[in-house]
């Protein structure tokens, strides 16, 4: 694939506010293009150029060369001898190890978690689930996205998970890209919403329902690609 130019670099959509949480530019620019890559706004296997990705955020190389710098040692993007950087492409053998280490921390996190879960919280992850099934509804790949990963992200934040999150956070960096990719070539059919599953587990206070609902969540999706989706994405690429 040829490498993109400037106007080639993705929609960032709506800016992340500069704000108290936010005390450095540097950290604003991560932060953007942190969700940028978990939305899958950047092509697995494209590159873009660092002065694009500035022109595009309004600021200077500087805060962009050093957000980069910490996306590429999260294994987020790669960067290339010409001051571009890109989403790695994906195979087989990465999205299955992909998958395989997701399960494993996502089952332990939901797990350490399950205990904390209140009935207000329930409740809220409840409301969080029933986001995700009108963005899958309603055919919005980016709501989807979204709402998938708070979700899981909030189910996990339930418990102590101040270790064991960076690690998830940055497999869903790595993972993100791909998963719009697939949607957008293969479609919303495939999707098989275990979250349901996964709180009435919580609810029964049953650890074993809890770790297949999650596990399945993790596997039954881009984890059971057929050959034939396979022949197609790889095609489109």
């Amino acid at each position: 694939m040829a490498q993109s130019d400037v106007q080639s670099v993705p929609s960032l959509g709506p800016p992340l506010r500069l704000d108290a949480e936010t005390k450095t530019r540097q950290e604003w620019v991560y932060r953007q293009l942190r969700e940028s890559l978990l939305t899958g706004q950047f092509v697995p296997g494209r590159s873009v150029t660092l002065r694009g990705i500035a022109d595009m955020l309004g600021v200077s190389l500087t805060p962009v060369r050093e957000a980069l710098r910490r996306l590429v040692a999260e294994r987020a993007l790669v960067a290339h001898g010409n001051r571009r950087v890109s989403v790695p492409r994906m195979t087989r053998v990465k999205l299955a190890d992909l998958c395989a280490t997701r399960a494993h921390l996502e089952t332990f996190a939901a797990e350490r978690a399950m205990p904390a879960i209140d009935a207000a919280r329930l409740a809220h992850l409840w409301s969080l689930d029933a986001a995700v099934d009108q963005a899958i509804e309603d055919g919005d790949v980016t709501a989807y996205l979204q709402r998938h990963r708070a979700f899981h992200f909030a189910f996990y934040d339930s418990g102590p998970a101040s270790a064991v999150m960076p690690l998830i956070e940055s497999l869903w960096l790595q993972f993100s890209p791909f998963l719009r990719l697939a949607i957008g070539h293969i479609g919303t059919d495939y999707i098989v919403d275990r979250h349901a599953e996964a709180l009435r587990a919580v609810a029964g206070q049953d650890a074993q329902s809890l770790r297949f609902a999650i596990e399945a969540d993790v596997r039954e999706g881009l984890g059971s690609l057929t050959e034939a989706d396979w022949q197609r994405l790889e095609a489109a690429d």
